[in-house]
């Protein structure tokens, strides 16, 4: 993979880092020179990915920590490793996401309980774990992975949706509260993603990958998924120094759905 040295001697944490887009996001940001702590409640996945990662870009600095990002306290445990073994923390990619699909109207207090906690409180614990750190780079940045469905609506998925519009709420509260320490927060909303989970979702209901592949036409003015590459491409950029100039900005990453 071509290193062009967009992240050298940052330091970043993404959690969710075991499959889909953290996991091409830490392909990406290790390829661009970061050393990468890369959080995820999957310990199987993170270590396949981990090692998928050091196959790939040899000179990888990698810290694969298993963890469930409801838990302040791993949080603060990840932070203070990251910081232990690289001295600064400079970028902190909150991937980690749950899904739910029950209708608004049928969702039970114990759902929404269990979806905010992941999506919106476990944002929260690693952004208040990691502040005092990116604080000290002096130029560091958060970014948000939400969703497009946090700007459209759509049937079924009222939980997920409304936890991710919350995130873009959070992220220029965020971005406000940060500005003075020189700390940029964003938010980028994927699109259609090809990940892991969908195809496992589909084989488990009797579909093909082919046939997959055919069924998110209509949700893009560009006719399909996006590769999970093509989301972590836009959130190195959000990190990188190269948007030193862009803190509190959505930026929709779904090949135009946004405007159908």
């Amino acid at each position: 993979m071509t290193n062009h040295a967009r992240l050298r001697n940052k330091v970043a944490i993404i959690t969710g880092a075991g499959a889909g887009i953290g996991a091409a996001t830490s392909l990406l940001f290790c390829a661009e020179g970061a050393a990468v702590a890369m959080v995820d409640a999957d310990r199987e996945a993170l270590e396949r990915t981990a090692q998928a990662i050091r196959a790939q870009v040899p000179d990888a600095r990698i810290l694969a920590r298993h963890a469930d990002v409801r838990d302040a306290a791993l949080a603060q445990q990840v932070v203070s490793e990251c910081v232990l073994q690289w001295d600064r923390l400079d970028v902190l990619v909150n991937n980690a996401a749950m899904r739910n699909y029950s209708a608004a109207a049928e969702a039970s207090a114990e759902e929404w309980q269990a979806i905010v906690a992941v999506n919106l409180v476990g944002m929260s614990n690693y952004c208040a774990a990691a502040l005092p750190s990116i604080r000290e780079s002096g130029a560091g940045s958060i970014v948000n992975v939400s969703s497009c469905y946090a700007v459209t609506g759509r049937r079924g998925m009222a939980l997920y949706d409304a936890t991710k519009a919350a995130q873009l709420a959070f992220t220029r509260s965020l971005a406000f509260e940060e500005a003075p320490h020189a700390v940029r927060v964003n938010a980028i909303c994927p699109g259609s993603t090809l990940t892991d989970f969908h195809l496992e979702r589909a084989l488990t209901a009797g579909k093909s990958a082919e046939q997959l592949r055919t069924e998110r036409k209509d949700t893009s003015l560009i006719g399909r998924w996006a590769n999970p590459i093509e989301i972590a491409r836009p959130i190195l950029w959000m990190a990188s120094d190269e948007a030193s100039f862009i803190t509190g900005t959505t930026l929709l990453v779904d090949g135009g759905l946004h405007i159908m």
